[in-house]
């Protein structure tokens, strides 16, 4: 929880780096808070079947695009990635693959152009 926590305060913070677990603690937190959202906005009628999207889901992932976005450019900075590279999830089917290839790769060892390695 302290990852997702910090992965918050760093709201609009696209430089520096970011270790795995603070990418991927992010990433489980926001599905379990989804898959939340998405049961309460079935149980209060929030949900609309035409978009795929309830109020409340619709609100929490508005709140949350930009420090995902930010979080996922500070891991592609860890990897020696420019933030660039997030564009390549508009690839079909390759491209989502490939980032999740990057994402899932260990740190660059030591200072890189982004700053110091997070695991020291």
């Amino acid at each position: 929880m302290n990852w997702y926590v910090e992965v918050l305060k760093k709201y609009a913070d696209f430089n520096g780096r970011a270790r795995r677990c603070e990418y991927w603690y992010f990433v489980l937190f926001n599905m379990l808070i989804g898959i939340g959202m998405a049961f309460i906005d079935g149980l209060t009628g929030t949900f609309n079947a035409e978009t795929g999207v309830g109020l409340f889901g619709g609100i929490y992932s508005l709140a949350v695009l930009i420090p995902g976005i930010a979080v996922s450019i500070r891991r592609l900075h860890d990897t020696d990635r420019s933030g660039w590279w997030l564009l390549i999830a508009f690839i079909p089917i390759v491209g989502v693959i490939a980032l999740i290839v990057f994402m899932v790769q260990d740190s660059k060892p030591g200072v890189n152009r982004f700053g110091p390695n997070p695991k020291t």
